[in-house]
């Protein structure tokens, strides 16, 4: 017996499997004594058997026990099991504690089986050692000193199981919601079979407010939020999958036929179950999600690629609207991939200090005198060059870039305008663009005054340019009166690119406004007896009523300058009076109309 506990303690310190290392000490002592059988069984915490190894008995027999409950009358391995001390049956075919199940053992030529319960360390019952005999009789002396030294070394390996066990699920599950976590989401991934394209789909999940949730409730709401969320993923994703990936990110890997069969069905039907309210220390919160998925399609090398896939359709699904679910299709990528790109030249370009504004002149029609700057954004790249706003303008769909660019683009305005004004240079108003971004993120009050405070400047030669895309910001009534804030200030309000996009009156009905600027959409429709004509002169007559000032942008010509000022519209901006310039050279052409406008008088 030295030798066989020596050989099964190495096994055990090793590492080996644990159904190998016990088939080896069963098979030993089945050796050591000729005629007996054994046999071991785990009971796990529910009280339910399983069986581990029986190398003599077959397959079907162990198959019959698995899933068994413990008891009083479960014969000798149940029972011992039960009782927690060891049970002799000498007689299977009469012992009472088997007539439920001394068919199956006497058809295999069973008569006599001894168990002895195997505890662990602490104390619970964690499996049976059982010897059988195809004779009616009790165990020998020397078979009592086997099975003494046996219930020790299946201890000792069943402990040193149960721990890597444990260690693998600590390693495999996140701790706060009980789902599989990102090591067990990327192990799963490497294993998934990616020969049968549509056979499996992977939706990535990102909730919407938890940083919300966070900031106003405190992290004890922000955790309860993220287990009810995982809960009711899990739930409604049942037979399917789901992990936690991230802090506020999740995935489901979706293998289940009717869920493939209608996906968008299916992550509909998620973003539901999330939609309940919850309490959250008293207050109401609605968990809020975006969901981005993929389907294993022919060509996808890897299941990393359908990952991808799925993470590219989720960050489209939160720039084009979040609380939806968007479906990766051929094409998202490179768009995707293009955005990312400006996102990351124009955060260079912020860190670099490579953002400047450079200024285009809004011009009276009448006198060609000056009367305002547009402030237009620019990023000067590492050769020298500039690109124009239109070229990085995807990077604004990023909240925290275009926060950044217009607190950028509001600091270089106030310190330009601050420059004009020591020099006594002629400026009234400047404006600039900002972003339905910059709504959002609530900081705009706040950066226009901490900008103009540090200059010294008021705020009544500053013009907010808002642009078509923010339009649809206009009918929240928190934008609303963020805007009204600003007028009640002295800020003008200018609604930029005006005319087109659907945004033709409305803007005008929700939300006071001191100025719209035509978009050149239209003023290059201009003609006499066109419709662009028609439209423009309905739009003055709107915005004389109002007493809105209009400006009309692109004007690239006299012809379209004289038209314009025939149809009553009094100021205008465009590569006819100026392309937008740098610091410098708008401060010559300011300084320029200044001596005109003083040799004139």
């Amino acid at each position: 017996m030295l030798g066989l506990r020596n050989t099964i303690l190495e096994m055990t310190a090793k590492g080996a499997d644990l159904k190998s290392t016990i088939d080896r000490l069963c098979i030993e002592i089945e050796t050591l004594a000729p005629g007996i059988i054994c046999s071991v069984l785990t009971v796990d915490r529910n009280g339910l058997l399983h069986p581990l190894s029986a190398p003599s008995l077959p397959q079907a027999y162990c198959d019959a026990l698995d899933g068994l409950m413990i008891g009083p009358d479960v014969g000798s391995c149940g029972s011992a099991a039960w009782l927690r001390e060891p049970v002799t049956v000498a007689d299977i075919a009469t012992d009472p504690r088997w007539v439920e199940f001394r068919d199956g053992a006497l058809a295999l030529g069973l008569r006599a089986c001894w168990s002895t319960p195997i505890f662990g360390e602490d104390g619970r019952v964690i499996g049976t050692f059982a010897l059988y005999y195809r004779e009616t009789r009790a165990p020998t002396d020397e078979e009592r000193q086997i099975v003494a030294s046996c219930i020790h070394l299946c201890s000792i390996a069943l402990e040193r199981h149960d721990r890597v066990l444990d260690r693998e699920r600590r390693a495999n599950v996140d701790m706060l919601t009980t789902l599989a976590n990102r090591a067990a989401f990327a192990e799963t991934l490497a294993r998934l079979n990616c020969d049968r394209p549509g056979h499996w789909a992977l939706l990535i999940v990102d909730l919407d407010n938890l940083k919300v949730v966070n900031d106003g409730f405190g992290h004890h709401a922000g955790d309860l939020l993220i287990q009810t969320a995982a809960g009711r993923m899990a739930a409604a994703a049942l037979p399917d999958r789901v992990f936690r990936i991230g802090g506020d990110e999740f995935a489901i890997l979706v293998q289940s036929p009717d869920a493939l069969h209608d996906l968008d069905a299916f992550a509909a039907g998620i973003l539901d179950a999330l939609g309940e309210p919850l309490d959250c220390n008293g207050h109401a919160v609605i968990p809020k999600a975006t969901m981005g998925g993929a389907v294993l399609a022919p060509g996808d090398r890897s299941a990393e690629t359908v990952r991808q896939n799925a993470d590219f359709a989720l960050y489209h699904a939160k720039e084009t609207g979040r609380g939806g679910f968007v479906r990766y299709w051929p094409g998202i990528d490179t768009r995707i991939i293009h955005r990312i790109s400006a996102i990351r030249d124009v955060d260079a370009a912020l860190r670099d200090a490579r953002i400047e504004a450079h200024y285009q002149p809004v011009v009276r029609f009448d006198t060609r005198r000056i009367v305002a700057m547009e402030a237009l954004c620019r990023l000067r790249m590492s050769n020298g060059g500039i690109l124009a706003a239109a070229a990085f303008r995807e990077a604004t769909a990023d909240i925290h870039i275009a926060s950044e660019l217009t607190e950028r683009m509001l600091e270089i305005v106030a310190r330009d305008v601050r420059d004009w004004s020591d020099k006594a240079v002629p400026v009234e108003h400047i404006g600039i663009n900002v972003s339905l971004a910059d709504f959002h993120g609530g900081k705009l009050e706040q950066q226009i005054e901490a900008a103009h405070s540090l200059h010294g400047l008021p705020l009544d030669h500053l013009v907010i340019e808002i642009t078509e895309s923010a339009y649809p910001a206009l009918r929240d009534k928190s934008v609303i009166g963020a805007i009204q804030a600003l007028r009640d200030r002295g800020v003008r309000i200018a609604l930029d690119d005006f005319g087109t996009g659907g945004g033709l009156l409305m803007p005008l009905l929700t939300m006071p406004v001191d100025m719209i600027k035509i978009d050149n959409i239209l003023v290059d429709r201009l003609a006499p007896e066109g419709a662009g004509s028609a439209v423009i002169g309905g739009l003055l007559h709107t915005a004389r009523a109002l007493d809105i000032a209009v400006v009309a942008e692109g004007v690239e010509n006299e012809a379209q300058a004289s038209q314009l000022a025939r149809l009553g519209c009094s100021l205008g901006q465009g590569y006819f009076f100026s392309k937008p310039l740098d610091k410098n050279a708008a401060t010559s052409l300011l300084l320029s109309k200044r001596e005109t406008l003083k040799r004139r008088a």
